[in-house]
Formats: C-alpha cells, structure tokens, sequence
C-alpha cells in the first residue's frame, strides 16, 4: 500500500526557514558552502520518502499511534518531520525542525 503525502502550509513554511537559516550562516561564513542548503532540503525530500511505503516505521510522537515523527540524517545532526497518518492512504507533515529544536508539538 502507498500512502500520499503532503506537506502542510506550516510545514512549507518550516522548509523555506530551514533554507534561508543554512544559507545565511553559509554566507556569513570563511568557507560558506553554498550548495549546503539545497542538499539539506534534498536529505528532507529523501527522508519523506520513507512515508510513502512505511510511516508506521517511525516512532509515536504522543498519546495518538497515528503522530510521529521521522528522524533524517544530514550531516553531524539532522532533521525532524512531525506527521500525522491521516488514513489508510495519507499522511500529511505538519513540521520539520532541525534535530537541536524541540518546539515543534
């Protein structure tokens, strides 16, 4: 079973922050890697993937079996994408922050 999923406004808002954040401490840096960014948002990209085939996989976040949250690797740290399985067929992510943030809930 394939799942769809979807990004909440909230959650696009979240990515295009992420972005602008990397880019500006590459800019503001001796040896700025500006590809930086974009492979961040790409490690994101690659990691939702996951929910199209196995969102259960991912550990609960909360009392609700159907809030949680996927863990995605990049670099010293990484990212975390809050989602909620909808239903059978969906699920949408309702935030991602990086790993050293916890005011996403």
């Amino acid at each position: 079973m394939a799942f769809k999923v979807t990004f909440s406004e909230a959650a696009a808002q979240d990515l295009d922050e992420l972005f602008d954040f990397v880019l500006q401490r590459e800019l503001n840096s001796e040896t700025g890697d500006l590809d930086l960014p974009a492979r961040a948002l790409q490690a994101i990209e690659d990691g939702v993937k996951l929910l199209t085939t196995s969102p259960f996989a991912c550990r609960k976040a909360g009392s609700s079996p159907f809030l949680r949250e996927l863990v995605i690797p990049f670099g010293h740290s990484g990212y975390v994408a809050l989602f909620e399985i909808v239903d059978a067929h969906n699920v949408i992510v309702g935030a991602v922050r990086h790993q050293r943030e916890d005011d996403y809930h």
